[in-house]
């Protein structure tokens, strides 16, 4: 039975196919998800990743991050704790946190796979490009919300899907498995009561209840 992987709807309705896959559409979230029978198995997907030549040098891929770092960075207290969710094979963003005076830990499933980090609390978590790679996107987003202090703060990037979805490049990636619209993030904004700030497309940050 195919369900929505963040919602868990059964309801949805075949949106498009191509790349020999299809993608569904739940009417609940918003989600269009590809179902599981069509994911590519882990060897060709770190294969994938290992080709990003992601580093704290490249001043484009830094200034892709600053549209998430900058306005995070207005709702963190000095010294705030944060982890990155997804740091990839070349950590940058834990860099550049700690660059400006925030104590960083990092998790990655293929590169930094020490789970020993969600024992812990923090101010703040950051997932840059990588919801959309989750197989298992409420599990996932869940487990980071609950290492969450009261007040903080779960910063994500990930391209909003567009109306021309038959053309768009992003779907062409076969490890991007799931794709967000602001309704779906509103949903999980309900899901989680959290407040909800998008400063840009593809910017979300979800502010986590004090209380």
């Amino acid at each position: 039975m195919i369900i929505c992987p963040l919602c868990q709807n059964k309801h949805h309705t075949l949106f498009h196919t191509s790349e020999n896959r299809e993608y569904h559409h739940c009417d609940q979230c918003d989600l269009v998800y590809v179902p599981k029978h069509y994911f590519i198995n882990q060897t060709l997907e770190k294969e994938k990743y290992d080709h990003h030549q992601n580093s704290p040098k490249n001043l484009g891929y830094v200034k892709f991050l600053d549209k998430l770092l900058i306005p995070l960075q207005t709702y963190l207290p000095t010294h705030a704790k944060g982890l990155d969710f997804g740091s990839g094979p070349g950590p940058t963003l834990s860099v550049l946190m700690k660059q400006r005076g925030y104590d960083m830990n990092i998790y990655d499933y293929f590169y930094a796979p020490d789970r020993s980090v969600f024992r812990n609390k923090y101010d703040f978590i950051t997932a840059t490009e990588v919801i959309e790679h989750l197989h298992n996107p409420l599990h996932e987003l869940t487990k980071l919300w609950d290492c969450l202090e009261p007040d903080g703060i779960l910063g994500l990037m990930t391209a909003f899907r567009i109306d021309d979805f038959a053309n768009w490049y992003y779907k062409r990636d076969l490890t991007h498995i799931s794709f967000y619209t602001q309704a779906t993030f509103t949903w999980i904004a309900n899901y989680f009561n959290a407040q909800l700030i998008i400063p840009q497309s593809g910017v979300i940050i979800l502010q986590k209840s004090k209380y």
